[in-house]
């Protein structure tokens, strides 16, 4: 299903926001990245020598063009609340890359990339550290050009995952450096408290599925719960179905993905078909109970790659095997 790219003026709309970042980046003495005021940092991940695979094209029916990164590989992720679009966010990044003599190999917006397909065929740093929004998120790999011929398996390179999801921008920095070379240094940020994950209408009764929506751009659909290795569909579901079918009644352009979700039991690739068939189910209710459109309704499934509890606990996996439904345009 595809959903209408979004139209970013840039102009003005930088603001103060981005003020310390524009100055400190056009001063030459400045190395490394400045990152947009307000923004605290989530999570930082290191791999002394290890590989990492640069996703450098879209994905297509091949899949994604992967190069392969060998080196020192540190993860780091940000975010940051505010009014600030992805791509202002990335673009602020994108410019300090670019004036420190990184290459950029590929860029992407989540249509372009490939939606779904792309977004759980790259690393992504686990939920709540790092949080993706399947309509809303753009991707940059860059690299710095080699010195000499010897140099050329030894290269720096980078890539950016920038995302909206609710009132926060969140931000993703993959590194790989050679031996004997320093990764970017950053400004210093304060961590903080993780901010709380995604509500659900039975967590917070005043605020309805369609705030939810709005509020977040994707909600966890309350009732639609299965047993492990299950896939159908019990009455307490009834309540959730029938409020996103008013939703999509009420907003006849709106056109959702619905996302299923399973625990860690079992392989990767058996939780994935078993995710996707919940998620066929929930859109096969939609049409066939409540009158809704087939072609305003995609699905897909994730398996156990974006958890919203620990799977190491009955009461973890539990809140992991969900559906999810999500806004892509309306």
């Amino acid at each position: 299903m595809r959903f209408g790219p979004a139209v970013l003026a840039l102009g003005g709309c930088l603001s103060l926001l981005f003020s310390v970042v524009s100055a400190q980046a056009q001063t030459a003495e400045v190395a490394g990245l400045q990152l947009p005021e307000g923004a605290v940092s989530r999570s930082q991940r290191e791999t002394a020598l290890g590989t990492y695979a640069l996703p450098i094209g879209a994905f297509s029916e091949t899949g994604i063009p992967l190069r392969l990164q060998e080196g020192h590989i540190l993860r780091r992720t940000w975010s940051l609340q505010g009014d600030a679009t992805v791509l202002q966010v990335l673009d602020v990044l994108r410019r300090q890359l670019v004036e420190q003599g990184y290459e950029i190999l590929f860029q992407c917006e989540s249509r372009q990339c490939g939606g779904f397909d792309f977004r759980f065929g790259i690393e992504v740093v686990p939920a709540p550290d790092m949080v993706v929004s399947l309509p809303d998120y753009h991707f940059l790999a860059a690299q710095k050009p080699a010195l000499s011929a010897a140099e050329t398996t030894a290269q720096q390179a980078v890539s950016l995952l920038v995302s909206r999801s609710g009132a926060a921008t969140y931000i993703q920095l993959i590194e790989v450096t050679p031996d004997k070379q320093a990764p970017l240094p950053l400004s210093t940020v304060e961590a903080h408290e993780p901010e709380p994950e995604p509500l659900t209408g039975a967590e917070n009764p005043a605020l309805g599925l369609e705030t939810l929506l709005e509020k977040q751009g994707h909600v966890v659909l309350d009732g639609v719960e299965f047993r492990t290795g299950a896939e159908t569909l019990g009455q307490q579901a009834v309540a959730s179905l029938q409020e996103l079918a008013d939703f999509l009644d009420k907003t006849p352009k709106a056109q959702l993905l619905i996302v299923g979700h399973t625990d860690s039991v079992g392989s990767l690739e058996d939780n994935t078909s078993l995710s996707l068939r919940r998620a066929q189910v929930v859109k096969e209710t939609l049409v066939s109970t409540y009158g809704v459109a087939e072609g305003r309704i995609a699905v897909a499934g994730a398996g156990f790659m974006a958890p919203i509890a620990s799977n190491l606990n009955a009461a973890g996996r539990e809140r992991n095997r969900r559906v999810e439904a999500v806004i892509l345009s309306r």
